[in-house]
């Protein structure tokens, strides 16, 4: 066995399913009368009555000056569950470098539908803070559109809803308690110890609303002084009708619905943020792939630019890929513009587009746009040119383009701004389809591009509006491991699913090699403790998209899963031959039927046992795991597997 297939059959199963060795977190079924939910990691998920997701999740944050959220250190747990009640107690230790902050928090749910949650804190020692206390999440597929009767705390009430469209600011202020009623089950929750609001999080590709507390309107970050107490208590009742049917656990089924298809949007990849360029067994393994673009970030503003122009133009033509150049200006825009007009002059590299973004400004200043577009469409007359933003869909959202002789609107996409579970990703998904019909709504019939996807953020839109380089100690933040995991591309899967699905028009992916790349490349990983992969590595995300590549003649066909959160898919179709892409998101075997095939499918999985294969060999089939099953049996997906599937489409 060669030295890399040895190291990669040697990773732990953990490392393969997630990219982190830490086990999946424990998770305990509860119930209150006829409420359902899990408690995990401190907070309730899937407060459910019946089919009716009621809350998505009640937890408690505790967020910095630079309103990173700092994970808890739970102890002290104790449990007194029965068959239609509950209680629990647990500590929580919140630790960072500024931040010292214990509560202690006490959990009780009640055969009449209700639920109690209540925290006691201490900050132990003085620090600066955005958020303290509880956050209630709302899903979104239940609330867009439904009405809520919002109580303040001078006792007046007012009628209100929950929103269809991406509202970029606090939808509800100055909460006491809200009513709703979700599919004939009446909600309410009351709050006290803190003004509460509610928040789109669909601004940040959160597939929730959020009630929270302290509200913006008051000054942030606010000093908490050593001994002081923070208390909060949110109740939920829930009146449920006598008929309400029950979930049942059967397996995950997948609908196609052919009638809604969409044209494959534009593919592009990222260069990498490493140093040296790439070689030529790097571009060997990357060719193939046949991206449509190669995004070269360059910093106009900045000193020795053309540089790294260069040699990203070079890496273009070495891999077939033409360019799209994200260019960023100061106020100095004009002369930036025509400097870098000057040197494309010289060098004319195949374009596939221009994005134009300001260094401080949340979105592309409207009076740039009209100063600077002019000018590149005269080199460039049919090259298709987007403004907007590199950061999250809010900072467009809040800040739209005008029509400013722009072709595009743009913004990057991450899963983690709130929080970084394996299930909040997930969960997240979903919201990245909503944030495209929302930017459809005002981009003035332009073509929407997302740039890039990634899986963990690039930077904080709150502290800066470009990524900068890396100067602190230990792994940058910008990585996550499990980018080089199964989990990892089963999530750029569920990605690229709902970006298809939106009618997106191109969509930048992740980057070439690296800590954030597809392959690690020639090099070893510099952070091999956090980041586990060695030179040579092809990360199992490499194979999503080669196989949909492969598949450019095809359309995406959109496809619905009865369980989201466990098995997904991404559907192509040309004439009635069928293509997927159909991934398990958990770590447990699951069980799956198509029902809208005819004949038989031929299956190639990639999965923990055939991992180490994959990694270490880029011309990886999957031919030698092959099976084919009748296309109306169930069948069983592997835990963390991706599973390409060719079939044909009922007449």
């Amino acid at each position: 066995m060669n030295p890399l297939k040895a190291y990669c059959a040697a990773l732990a199963p953990g490392i393969k399913q997630t990219g982190r060795p830490e086990e999946e977190p424990a998770e305990i079924n509860l119930i209150a009368g006829k409420l359902k939910m899990i408690f995990r990691d401190g907070a309730l998920r899937y407060i459910s009555a019946g089919h009716n997701e009621l809350i998505r999740m009640i937890y408690a944050a505790v967020r910095g000056k630079n309103w990173i959220t700092v994970k808890p250190l739970i102890s002290d747990e104790k449990f007194d569950i029965k068959s239609d009640s509950l209680r629990i107690k647990y500590t929580s230790r919140y630790i960072s470098e500024e931040i010292d902050f214990t509560a202690w928090f006490e959990v009780e749910g009640n055969q009449d539908n209700s639920l109690s949650l209540s925290m006691n804190g201490i900050a132990n020692r003085t620090f600066l803070k955005n958020r303290i206390g509880f956050c209630i999440l709302h899903p979104i597929e239940n609330y867009a559109g439904i009405h809520c009767n919002i109580e303040h705390s001078d006792g007046s009430s007012e009628q209100s809803f929950f929103p269809e469209e991406i509202n970029p600011h606090q939808i509800f202020r100055d909460i006491r308690s809200m009513n709703w009623q979700v599919n004939k089950v009446n909600c309410r929750i009351d709050l006290e110890g803190e003004v509460f609001e509610t928040e789109d999080q669909r601004n940040w590709t959160d597939a929730s609303f959020k009630t929270y507390s302290t509200p913006l309107s008051e000054p942030y970050p606010a000093l908490i002084r050593e001994g002081t107490r923070i208390c909060q208590k949110v109740k939920f009742r829930a009146e449920c009708p006598g008929d309400i049917k029950e979930n049942r656990p059967d397996s995950t089924v997948i609908e196609l619905l052919p009638e809604k298809y969409f044209r494959i949007p534009c593919f592009g990849i990222c260069q990498s943020d490493r140093s040296a360029p790439l070689n030529k067994s790097e571009i060997k393994t990357l060719r193939p792939l046949r991206f449509d673009h190669y995004r070269i970030d360059l910093h106009l503003f900045g000193i020795n630019w053309q540089v790294k122009a260069e040699e990203a133009c070079k890496e273009s033509y070495d891999l077939n890929y033409p360019v799209e150049f994200a260019l960023f200006v100061d106020d100095n825009a004009q002369e930036q513009i025509t400097n870098f007009i000057r040197w494309y002059a010289v060098k004319k590299s195949p374009v596939s587009s221009i994005l134009l973004f300001h260094k401080s400004s949340p979105s592309t200043p409207d009076r740039i746009a009209r100063e600077v577009i002019p000018l590149l469409k005269r080199i460039l007359p049919g090259i298709k040119i987007g403004t907007g933003t590199s950061a999250n869909f809010a900072q467009l959202n809040r800040n739209r383009p005008g029509d400013t002789g722009n072709d595009l609107i743009c913004y990057s996409i991450h899963p983690q701004e709130h929080a970084s579970d394996n299930l909040t990703l997930l969960e997240n998904l979903k919201a990245q389809e909503y944030t495209v019909s929302s930017a459809r709504r005002f981009s003035g019939n332009k073509g929407i591009l997302i740039s890039p996807v990634t899986l963990q953020r690039r930077f904080n839109a709150n502290n800066s509006l470009i990524e900068l380089p890396w100067s602190g100690p230990g792994i940058p933040p910008q990585i996550d491991s499990r980018l080089m995991s199964l989990f990892g591309a089963c999530w750029t899967a569920g990605s690229l699913k709902y970006l298809c699905e939106s009618g997106s028009d191109s969509i930048t992916f992740h980057y070439t090699t690296g800590e954030r790349g597809i392959i690690q490349g020639d090099s070893d990983s510099r952070w091999p403790e956090q980041f586990p992969s060695v030179k040579g590595m092809v990360f199992p995300v490499y194979y999503v998209f080669r196989y949909l590549l492969d598949h450019k003649d095809f359309h995406i066909i959109e496809s619905v899963s009865s369980k989201p959160l466990k098995i997904d898919s991404l559907s192509l179709a040309s004439g009635n031959q069928l293509r997927m892409i159909l991934v398990n998101f958990t770590h447990r075997d699951e069980s799956v039927r198509l029902d809208f095939c005819s004949g038989s499918l031929k299956i190639r999985s990639l999965n923990t046992d055939n991992f180490c294969e994959a990694a270490s060999n880029y011309k990886w089939t999957g031919k030698d795991s092959e099976r084919i099953i009748k296309s109306r049996d169930r069948f069983k997906l592997e835990p963390y597997s991706i599973n390409f599937i060719e079939g044909y489409l009922k007449h």
